[in-house]
């Protein structure tokens, strides 16, 4: 099952570059990123759950990360899970059509905060990959 938690972890980091650089394209193309849009965020989100849950599992069963440092192993799980809040954070946004909860009063595309989402769970699944490889 660690395997699997190591392929998905790939598969989830390359999704999440996939998406923040869909994202960069469409703005500076000017352009809305278009429907099939909708079905990455689909796919990224159900992934980066089901890496959550299969982490979660593996933790639940006893297998811990032996990471160097204090927080290495605590690390890694921070960096596994936040994408997953950011996300939340990303639909209330877009739900509400402006960044009124950063600070930012006016109108927002809907696409955007999940562009933005994806390019910060793209660092932070990376660095969770890369303390769950032991780099």
């Amino acid at each position: 099952m660690s395997a699997l938690h190591r392929v998905i972890g790939f598969a989830v980091v390359a999704i999440f570059a996939l998406g923040w650089i869909w994202g960069l394209g469409a703005k500076i193309a000017r352009r809305q990123p278009g429907d099939a849009f909708w079905t990455w965020l689909t796919v990224a989100q159900v992934t980066a759950g089901a890496q959550a849950l299969l982490g979660t599992i593996l933790l639940l069963m006893g297998r811990r990360l032996e990471a160097d440092g204090v927080f290495g192993g605590t690390l890694h799980y921070i960096y596994g899970y936040l994408p997953l809040l950011l996300f939340v954070f990303a639909h209330v946004v877009a739900r509400e059509g402006t960044a009124r909860a950063i600070g930012i009063d006016r109108p927002i595309q809907r696409w955007v905060p999940f562009a933005w989402v994806s390019f910060i769970s793209f660092g932070l699944t990376l660095r969770a990959l890369m303390t769950g490889l032991g780099l």
